[in-house]
Protein backbone atom coordinates (compact mmCIF):
# COMPACT_ATOMS: atom_id res chain seq x y z
CA UNK A 1 0.00 0.00 0.00
CA UNK A 2 1.20 3.55 -0.95
CA UNK A 3 2.30 5.52 2.15
CA UNK A 4 2.73 9.28 3.14
CA UNK A 5 4.54 10.57 6.32
CA UNK A 6 2.50 13.10 8.32
CA UNK A 7 5.12 15.60 10.17
CA UNK A 8 3.45 16.48 13.51
CA UNK A 9 4.77 18.70 16.44
CA UNK A 10 2.62 21.70 17.76
CA UNK A 11 -1.02 21.91 18.78
CA UNK A 12 -2.36 23.64 15.98
CA UNK A 13 -0.90 20.83 13.47
CA UNK A 14 -3.07 18.01 15.90
CA UNK A 15 -6.13 19.72 15.38
CA UNK A 16 -5.50 19.51 11.72
CA UNK A 17 -4.06 16.52 11.12
CA UNK A 18 -7.22 14.98 12.83
CA UNK A 19 -9.39 15.42 9.73
CA UNK A 20 -6.47 14.51 7.44
CA UNK A 21 -5.89 11.55 9.07
CA UNK A 22 -9.35 10.41 9.67
CA UNK A 23 -10.16 10.81 5.97
CA UNK A 24 -7.32 8.31 5.48
CA UNK A 25 -8.24 5.80 7.77
CA UNK A 26 -12.00 5.89 6.20
CA UNK A 27 -11.14 5.69 2.52
CA UNK A 28 -8.11 2.84 3.20
CA UNK A 29 -6.39 3.21 0.09
CA UNK A 30 -3.04 4.48 1.28
CA UNK A 31 -0.98 4.13 4.48
CA UNK A 32 -0.20 7.14 7.03
CA UNK A 33 2.41 7.36 9.29
CA UNK A 34 2.79 10.13 11.64
CA UNK A 35 6.02 11.82 13.50
CA UNK A 36 5.68 14.25 16.03
CA UNK A 37 8.35 15.76 17.10
CA UNK A 38 7.47 16.14 20.39
CA UNK A 39 7.78 20.20 19.83
CA UNK A 40 5.02 20.98 22.42
CA UNK A 41 6.03 18.11 24.92
CA UNK A 42 3.52 19.38 28.00
CA UNK A 43 0.71 17.02 28.26
CA UNK A 44 -2.25 19.06 28.33
CA UNK A 45 -0.85 20.66 24.95
CA UNK A 46 0.09 17.50 22.99
CA UNK A 47 -0.93 13.68 24.07
CA UNK A 48 -4.11 14.84 25.11
CA UNK A 49 -5.15 15.80 21.26
CA UNK A 50 -4.29 12.35 19.97
CA UNK A 51 -6.30 10.82 23.23
CA UNK A 52 -9.16 12.90 22.80
CA UNK A 53 -9.45 13.20 19.10
CA UNK A 54 -8.95 9.71 18.06
CA UNK A 55 -6.07 10.27 16.00
CA UNK A 56 -3.34 7.36 15.50
CA UNK A 57 -0.78 7.28 17.88
CA UNK A 58 2.57 8.51 16.27
CA UNK A 59 4.98 5.53 15.34
CA UNK A 60 7.58 7.63 15.97
CA UNK A 61 8.02 10.79 18.99
CA UNK A 62 11.07 12.19 19.21
CA UNK A 63 10.93 14.57 22.29
CA UNK A 64 12.87 17.49 21.24
CA UNK A 65 12.29 20.40 22.61
CA UNK A 66 13.56 23.16 24.89
CA UNK A 67 16.58 23.97 23.26
CA UNK A 68 17.09 26.77 20.71
CA UNK A 69 15.74 27.40 16.81
CA UNK A 70 18.88 26.25 14.84
CA UNK A 71 19.31 22.98 17.51
CA UNK A 72 15.56 22.43 17.72
CA UNK A 73 15.33 22.13 13.85
CA UNK A 74 18.64 21.08 13.23
CA UNK A 75 17.82 17.83 15.61
CA UNK A 76 14.40 17.36 13.89
CA UNK A 77 15.83 17.16 10.79
CA UNK A 78 18.39 14.47 11.62
CA UNK A 79 15.59 12.22 13.48
CA UNK A 80 13.04 12.33 10.34
CA UNK A 81 15.63 11.93 7.74
CA UNK A 82 16.18 8.71 9.47
CA UNK A 83 12.74 7.59 9.93
CA UNK A 84 12.00 8.35 6.27
CA UNK A 85 15.21 6.13 5.24
CA UNK A 86 13.40 3.84 6.79
CA UNK A 87 9.58 4.21 6.22
CA UNK A 88 10.32 5.10 2.32
CA UNK A 89 6.94 7.21 1.78
CA UNK A 90 6.18 8.64 -1.58
CA UNK A 91 4.84 11.27 0.22
CA UNK A 92 5.61 14.14 3.43
CA UNK A 93 2.89 15.84 4.58
CA UNK A 94 4.05 18.92 6.49
CA UNK A 95 1.82 21.93 8.72
CA UNK A 96 1.86 25.27 8.84
CA UNK A 97 5.02 27.05 9.70
CA UNK A 98 6.79 25.68 13.23
CA UNK A 99 10.34 24.21 13.71
CA UNK A 100 9.04 20.58 12.92
CA UNK A 101 7.17 21.72 9.28
CA UNK A 102 10.65 22.95 8.08
CA UNK A 103 12.40 20.29 9.07
CA UNK A 104 9.88 17.79 7.76
CA UNK A 105 10.00 19.67 4.15
CA UNK A 106 14.03 20.01 4.38
CA UNK A 107 14.22 16.13 5.28
CA UNK A 108 12.19 14.73 2.70
CA UNK A 109 13.41 17.54 -0.03
CA UNK A 110 16.99 16.15 0.61
CA UNK A 111 15.84 12.73 0.34
CA UNK A 112 14.05 13.79 -3.19
CA UNK A 113 10.39 12.69 -1.64
CA UNK A 114 7.73 14.70 -2.62
CA UNK A 115 6.28 17.70 -0.56
CA UNK A 116 2.50 18.43 0.46
CA UNK A 117 2.45 21.77 2.59
CA UNK A 118 -0.87 22.71 3.81
CA UNK A 119 -1.54 26.13 4.70
CA UNK A 120 0.79 27.36 2.68
CA UNK A 121 1.32 30.94 0.88
CA UNK A 122 0.34 32.77 4.29
CA UNK A 123 2.82 35.88 5.01
CA UNK A 124 2.97 38.01 8.09
CA UNK A 125 5.80 40.05 6.43
CA UNK A 126 7.88 40.17 9.34
CA UNK A 127 10.80 38.33 8.82
CA UNK A 128 11.87 38.45 12.62
CA UNK A 129 9.04 35.97 13.00
CA UNK A 130 10.53 32.36 13.14
CA UNK A 131 7.41 31.26 11.81
CA UNK A 132 7.59 33.70 8.80
CA UNK A 133 11.16 32.32 8.04
CA UNK A 134 9.60 28.73 8.17
CA UNK A 135 6.86 29.27 6.22
CA UNK A 136 8.24 30.82 2.95
CA UNK A 137 11.24 28.38 3.36
CA UNK A 138 8.73 25.35 3.30
CA UNK A 139 6.89 27.06 0.42
CA UNK A 140 10.04 26.92 -1.88
CA UNK A 141 10.56 23.32 -1.59
CA UNK A 142 6.89 21.77 -1.91
CA UNK A 143 6.02 20.07 -4.36
CA UNK A 144 2.26 20.84 -3.93
CA UNK A 145 1.00 23.88 -1.67
CA UNK A 146 -2.92 23.79 -0.69
CA UNK A 147 -3.27 27.56 0.19
CA UNK A 148 -6.37 28.33 3.06
CA UNK A 149 -7.37 31.74 1.26
CA UNK A 150 -7.20 33.58 -1.77
CA UNK A 151 -4.60 36.07 -0.18
CA UNK A 152 -2.45 33.30 0.19
CA UNK A 153 -2.96 32.01 -3.49
CA UNK A 154 -2.08 35.92 -4.62
CA UNK A 155 1.39 35.77 -1.95
CA UNK A 156 2.51 32.69 -3.82
CA UNK A 157 2.10 33.86 -7.02
CA UNK A 158 3.22 37.50 -6.05
CA UNK A 159 7.01 35.65 -5.40
CA UNK A 160 6.92 33.79 -8.66
CA UNK A 161 5.43 30.30 -7.38
CA UNK A 162 4.18 30.15 -10.54
CA UNK A 163 7.82 29.62 -12.70
CA UNK A 164 8.65 27.31 -9.85
CA UNK A 165 7.85 23.39 -10.80
CA UNK A 166 5.47 23.14 -7.61
CA UNK A 167 1.71 23.21 -7.94
CA UNK A 168 -0.69 25.98 -5.87
CA UNK A 169 -4.13 25.11 -5.44
CA UNK A 170 -6.94 26.88 -3.41
CA UNK A 171 -7.83 24.19 -1.27
CA UNK A 172 -9.38 26.33 2.03
CA UNK A 173 -8.90 25.63 5.66
CA UNK A 174 -8.64 22.38 7.01
CA UNK A 175 -9.15 24.34 10.32
CA UNK A 176 -12.68 25.06 9.51
CA UNK A 177 -13.62 21.07 9.11
CA UNK A 178 -11.93 20.25 12.93
CA UNK A 179 -14.10 23.33 14.48
CA UNK A 180 -17.45 22.05 13.07
CA UNK A 181 -16.20 17.90 13.80
CA UNK A 182 -14.91 18.12 16.88
CA UNK A 183 -17.75 21.12 18.14
CA UNK A 184 -20.32 18.79 18.14
CA UNK A 185 -18.51 16.07 20.51
CA UNK A 186 -17.34 19.14 22.91
CA UNK A 187 -20.41 19.58 23.77
CA UNK A 188 -21.00 15.91 25.56
CA UNK A 189 -17.33 15.75 26.29
CA UNK A 190 -16.41 18.82 27.73
CA UNK A 191 -17.77 20.58 31.56
CA UNK A 192 -15.07 23.05 31.63
CA UNK A 193 -17.42 26.16 31.40
CA UNK A 194 -19.71 24.91 34.16
CA UNK A 195 -16.51 23.71 36.23
CA UNK A 196 -15.34 27.36 36.04
CA UNK A 197 -17.88 28.83 37.38
CA UNK A 198 -18.48 30.49 33.68
CA UNK A 199 -21.87 29.14 32.31
CA UNK A 200 -23.79 32.33 33.38
CA UNK A 201 -21.28 34.87 33.53
CA UNK A 202 -19.95 37.14 30.07
CA UNK A 203 -15.90 36.48 30.13
CA UNK A 204 -13.39 36.87 27.22
CA UNK A 205 -11.25 33.78 26.60
CA UNK A 206 -7.27 34.87 26.12
CA UNK A 207 -3.97 33.34 25.32
CA UNK A 208 -0.50 34.32 25.04
CA UNK A 209 2.70 32.27 24.31
CA UNK A 210 4.86 33.99 20.91
CA UNK A 211 8.25 34.62 21.66
CA UNK A 212 8.01 38.30 20.63
CA UNK A 213 5.27 38.83 23.05
CA UNK A 214 6.58 36.32 26.51
CA UNK A 215 10.72 37.19 25.60
CA UNK A 216 10.36 41.28 25.88
CA UNK A 217 9.06 41.94 29.30
CA UNK A 218 7.90 45.26 28.47
CA UNK A 219 5.78 43.90 25.59
CA UNK A 220 5.16 41.47 27.77
CA UNK A 221 3.93 43.45 31.13
CA UNK A 222 1.77 46.12 28.60
CA UNK A 223 -0.17 43.25 27.42
CA UNK A 224 -1.35 41.91 30.87
CA UNK A 225 -2.03 45.10 31.84
CA UNK A 226 -4.60 45.33 29.43
CA UNK A 227 -5.68 41.73 30.24
CA UNK A 228 -5.97 43.11 33.67
CA UNK A 229 -7.46 46.28 32.46
CA UNK A 230 -10.33 44.29 30.38
CA UNK A 231 -10.96 41.90 33.17
CA UNK A 232 -12.68 44.97 34.74
CA UNK A 233 -15.00 45.06 31.93
CA UNK A 234 -15.32 41.08 32.00
CA UNK A 235 -13.90 37.87 32.87
CA UNK A 236 -10.68 37.01 31.69
CA UNK A 237 -9.69 33.65 31.38
CA UNK A 238 -6.45 32.47 30.52
CA UNK A 239 -5.22 29.14 29.68
CA UNK A 240 -1.82 29.77 30.33
CA UNK A 241 1.40 27.86 28.42
CA UNK A 242 3.78 26.51 30.77
CA UNK A 243 7.26 28.84 29.46
CA UNK A 244 4.96 32.01 29.85
CA UNK A 245 3.70 31.01 33.09
CA UNK A 246 7.15 31.00 34.04
CA UNK A 247 7.92 34.47 32.78
CA UNK A 248 5.07 36.03 34.37
CA UNK A 249 6.65 35.17 37.75
CA UNK A 250 10.45 36.08 36.54
CA UNK A 251 9.14 39.14 35.28
CA UNK A 252 7.33 39.98 38.89
CA UNK A 253 4.28 40.47 36.65
CA UNK A 254 0.50 39.98 38.57
CA UNK A 255 -2.64 38.77 36.56
CA UNK A 256 -5.56 39.62 38.11
CA UNK A 257 -7.78 37.43 35.71
CA UNK A 258 -8.41 33.67 35.97
CA UNK A 259 -5.41 31.63 35.13
CA UNK A 260 -5.65 27.69 34.20
CA UNK A 261 -3.62 25.03 33.28
CA UNK A 262 -3.61 24.55 29.52
CA UNK A 263 -6.68 22.27 28.02
CA UNK A 264 -7.71 19.77 25.62
CA UNK A 265 -9.07 20.78 22.36
CA UNK A 266 -12.36 19.93 23.76
CA UNK A 267 -12.16 22.14 26.36
CA UNK A 268 -11.04 24.59 24.25
CA UNK A 269 -13.47 24.62 21.73
CA UNK A 270 -16.01 25.02 24.45
CA UNK A 271 -14.57 27.99 26.13
CA UNK A 272 -14.24 29.60 22.54
CA UNK A 273 -18.22 28.38 21.80
CA UNK A 274 -19.04 30.38 25.49
CA UNK A 275 -17.24 33.55 25.26
CA UNK A 276 -17.97 36.75 23.97
CA UNK A 277 -14.45 37.71 23.27
CA UNK A 278 -10.91 36.20 21.98
CA UNK A 279 -7.81 37.78 22.96
CA UNK A 280 -4.64 35.74 21.16
CA UNK A 281 -1.32 35.69 19.50
CA UNK A 282 -2.10 32.27 17.84
CA UNK A 283 -2.77 32.44 14.59
CA UNK A 284 -4.71 29.24 14.67
CA UNK A 285 -7.01 30.49 17.10
CA UNK A 286 -7.80 33.67 15.37
CA UNK A 287 -9.52 31.85 13.15
CA UNK A 288 -11.30 29.18 15.76
CA UNK A 289 -12.63 32.37 17.04
CA UNK A 290 -13.79 33.15 13.86
CA UNK A 291 -15.43 29.57 13.36
CA UNK A 292 -17.36 30.07 16.61
CA UNK A 293 -18.24 33.30 15.49
CA UNK A 294 -16.38 35.16 18.25
CA UNK A 295 -14.70 38.68 17.46
CA UNK A 296 -11.11 38.98 18.28
CA UNK A 297 -7.82 41.03 19.35
CA UNK A 298 -4.95 40.24 17.98
CA UNK A 299 -2.02 40.76 20.44
CA UNK A 300 0.70 41.34 17.23
CA UNK A 301 1.24 44.27 15.42
CA UNK A 302 0.38 42.09 11.99
CA UNK A 303 -1.47 38.80 10.86
CA UNK A 304 -1.03 36.05 7.88
CA UNK A 305 -5.00 36.00 8.42
CA UNK A 306 -5.95 39.38 7.00
CA UNK A 307 -9.42 38.31 6.15
CA UNK A 308 -10.30 38.92 9.40
CA UNK A 309 -9.13 42.28 9.99
CA UNK A 310 -10.59 43.50 6.21
CA UNK A 311 -13.87 42.08 7.16
CA UNK A 312 -14.08 43.34 10.68
CA UNK A 313 -14.03 39.84 12.74
CA UNK A 314 -10.83 40.81 14.57
CA UNK A 315 -8.67 43.94 15.80
CA UNK A 316 -4.50 44.31 15.56
CA UNK A 317 -3.88 45.93 19.25
CA UNK A 318 -0.06 44.78 19.31
CA UNK A 319 0.82 45.43 22.95
CA UNK A 320 -0.99 48.25 23.80
CA UNK A 321 -2.71 48.62 26.59
CA UNK A 322 -5.24 51.35 26.00
CA UNK A 323 -6.38 49.88 22.90
CA UNK A 324 -7.01 46.32 24.04
CA UNK A 325 -8.81 47.70 26.31
CA UNK A 326 -10.85 49.95 23.93
CA UNK A 327 -11.58 47.52 21.16
CA UNK A 328 -12.53 44.90 24.00
CA UNK A 329 -15.23 47.14 24.95
CA UNK A 330 -16.33 48.13 21.53
CA UNK A 331 -16.89 44.00 20.03
CA UNK A 332 -18.60 43.47 23.51
CA UNK A 333 -21.02 45.95 22.56
CA UNK A 334 -21.56 45.25 19.22
CA UNK A 335 -23.48 42.42 17.39
CA UNK A 336 -21.17 41.31 14.85
CA UNK A 337 -22.45 39.42 11.59
CA UNK A 338 -20.44 36.21 10.99
CA UNK A 339 -22.44 35.35 7.57
CA UNK A 340 -19.37 35.75 5.49
CA UNK A 341 -17.58 32.44 4.50
CA UNK A 342 -14.09 32.73 4.21
CA UNK A 343 -12.83 29.43 4.55
CA UNK A 344 -14.53 27.13 2.55
CA UNK A 345 -16.12 23.87 3.79
CA UNK A 346 -15.38 20.03 3.34
CA UNK A 347 -11.85 21.20 2.96
CA UNK A 348 -10.51 17.75 4.26
CA UNK A 349 -11.29 15.54 1.55
CA UNK A 350 -10.42 18.60 -1.31
CA UNK A 351 -7.06 17.92 0.67
CA UNK A 352 -7.24 14.13 0.28
CA UNK A 353 -7.77 14.04 -3.06
CA UNK A 354 -4.99 16.57 -4.00
CA UNK A 355 -2.49 14.43 -1.81
CA UNK A 356 -3.93 11.19 -3.99
CA UNK A 357 -3.65 12.93 -6.91
CA UNK A 358 0.24 13.72 -5.98
CA UNK A 359 0.85 9.98 -4.75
Amino acid sequence: MKKIVSILGARPQFVKAAVLSRIIADKEEFSEVIIHTGQHFDANMSEVFFTEMEIPKPKYNFDINGVGHGAMTGRMLEKIEEVLLIEKPLLVVVYGDTNSTLAGALAAKKLGIRVAHIEAGLRSFNMAMPEEVNRILTDRISDLMLCPTKTAVSNLKAEGFDNFNSKIELSGDIMHDAVEFYGKLSETRSAIVEKLGLDEKRFVMATIHRQENTDDRQRLKAIIEGLNNISDVAQVVMPLHPRTKGLLKKYALNFTGLLIDPVGYFDMLQLLKHCNLVVTDSGGLQKEAYFNEKPCLIVREETEWVELVTEGYASIVGSDAEKMLQESKRYLAENVDFKSGLYGSDVGLSIYESIKKLM
